[in-house]
C-alpha cells in the first residue's frame, strides 16, 4: 500500500514536471519570436517569417540573423547555464540565497575578462572561443578563495557563512575591478562599463559556438548527477550513510556550477539574480526533486532573460536597457523577500 501510494505520488510529480517543462519550452519560443519583432528597425511577424524561409531582403537577413537570433540564442543559453549553476550552490550548499552572483563567482569570472582588457591592447581582443577560459580561470580562483575560507574542517560549509563569505570576496573583486578601470582608454573603458552593466554583449553566432559547447557537456552531466544533489539535500550524516562520497561529489558539483557561471558571464556579462529566481521559480513548478529541478531551472532562467533583454530593448527605444539592470529591478527585491523569509 505504502509502495503503491509513493509510486502514485512520483507519477503526479513527473506528470506535472513535463506539463511545466513542456508549457516552459512553449513561452520561450513564443518569446523568441516576439523578440524577432523587437529592436529599433521593426520587423512585423510576416516579415519574419518570410525571413526566416529565405524570401526576405538582404537588410532584413542581416538584422535577423547577424543581429537579433544571436543576441537571443546567447540570452536563452546563458540565462539556462546561469540558472542551472545557482540551482547546483542552492543544493550542494543548501542554502536557498546561494547564487553564482552574490556567491562572487561572476565577480571573479568578470575580473578576468577585465584583467584581459586592460593589459592588453584593443586590437588584440581575445577571439570568441577563448572567452570562456579566461573567464572560468577568474571563477575558479574566486570559488577556491571563497570555498577555502568558508570551510572549516569540524564543521565543513556553513551555509550562512558561505553566503557572507561570498559578499565579502565579491565585493573586494568588484573594487578590484573599479580601480582596473582608472587606467583603461576610453574604448577600453567602454567595453568593462557594458559588461559590468549586464548587457548581452557578445551577439554574434561566434559567441554561441563559444558558449554552446560548454552548456552541452556540462548540462547532461548535472542532470545526471541530480539524484546526488537529491541525497546531498538530506544533509551529510544521512548522505554519509547512503554511501555518498560526498566531498568528491561536492567538488565535482561545484567545478561544474563554476565552469556553466564562468563560461555564462563571459559571453552575457555581469549578469546577477538570474542563478538566484531561476531555481527558486522552478522549484516552485515542479518541486524540490533535481531531476525535474534542473531542466525546469534551465528552461526558467533562458525564459527571464530572453524577456528581460526584450524590454531593455523595447522599453526606451531608440535606446536600450542592459538586460542585467532589467535582472536586477526583479531580482533584488526578491532577494530581500527570500532574506526575510530565510530569517523568519
Amino acid at each position: 500500500m505504502v509502495a503503491s501510494s509513493i509510486e502514485l505520488v512520483q507519477r503526479k510529480r513527473s506528470k506535472r514536471a513535463g506539463f511545466v517543462i513542456s508549457l516552459l519550452t512553449v513561452l520561450i519560443i513564443f518569446f523568441i519570436f516576439i523578440s524577432m519583432n523587437t529592436g529599433y528597425i521593426r520587423l512585423g511577424p510576416w516579415e519574419v517569417l518570410q525571413t526566416l524561409f529565405g524570401s526576405g531582403t538582404d537588410k532584413q537577413r542581416l538584422i535577423l540573423f547577424e543581429f537579433r537570433l544571436p543576441r537571443i540564442v546567447i540570452s536563452v543559453l546563458v540565462g539556462a547555464g546561469l540558472a542551472v549553476s545557482g540551482a547546483i550552490f542552492q543544493g550542494v550548499s543548501r542554502n536557498a540565497l546561494a547564487d553564482p552572483g552574490i556567491l562572487g563567482i561572476n565577480s571573479g569570472a568578470g575580473l578576468a575578462v577585465v584583467l584581459f582588457v586592460a593589459f592588453f591592447p584593443s586590437n588584440a581582443a581575445a577571439p570568441a572561443f577563448a572567452m570562456p577560459f579566461l573567464a572560468l580561470a577568474g571563477a575558479g580562483m574566486a570559488a577556491a578563495l571563497i570555498y577555502g575560507i568558508a570551510y572549516k574542517k569540524n564543521e565543513g560549509i556553513s551555509p550562512v557563512r558561505l553566503v557572507l563569505v561570498g559578499i565579502a570576496v565579491g565585493a573586494g573583486i568588484r573594487a578590484l575591478m573599479i580601480v582596473l578601470t582608472i587606467r583603461l582608454d576610453p574604448n577600453d573603458f567602454k567595453l568593462v562599463e557594458v559588461w559590468l552593466a549586464g548587457t548581452i554583449w557578445g551577439t554574434n553566432w561566434g559567441y554561441v559556438s563559444s558558449l554552446l559547447p560548454w552548456l552541452l557537456v556540462l548540462l547532461p552531466y548535472v542532470i545526471y548527477k541530480a539524484r546526488v544533489l537529491n541525497v546531498l539535500g538530506l544533509g551529510e550524516p544521512m548522505a554519509i550513510g547512503l554511501g555518498t562520497a560526498i566531498e568528491r561529489e561536492r567538488l565535482g558539483l561545484l567545478a561544474a556550477a563554476v565552469a556553466l557561471a564562468g563560461a555564462c558571464v563571459a559571453v552575457g556579462g555581469g549578469i546577477e539574480f538570474i542563478g538566484l529566481i531561476g531555481p527558486h521559480l522552478a522549484r516552485r513548478l515542479v518541486g524540490p526533486a533535481h531531476q525535474y529541478l534542473i531542466p525546469a531551472a534551465a528552461l526558467t532562467g533562458g525564459l527571464l532573460l530572453l524577456v528581460a533583454d526584450t524590454i531593455g530593448r523595447f522599453i526606451l527605444l531608440p535606446s536600450e536597457i542592459p538586460a542585467g539592470i532589467v535582472v536586477a529591478v526583479i531580482g533584488a527585491p526578491y532577494f530581500l523577500y527570500l532574506l526575510l523569509k530565510v530569517r523568519a
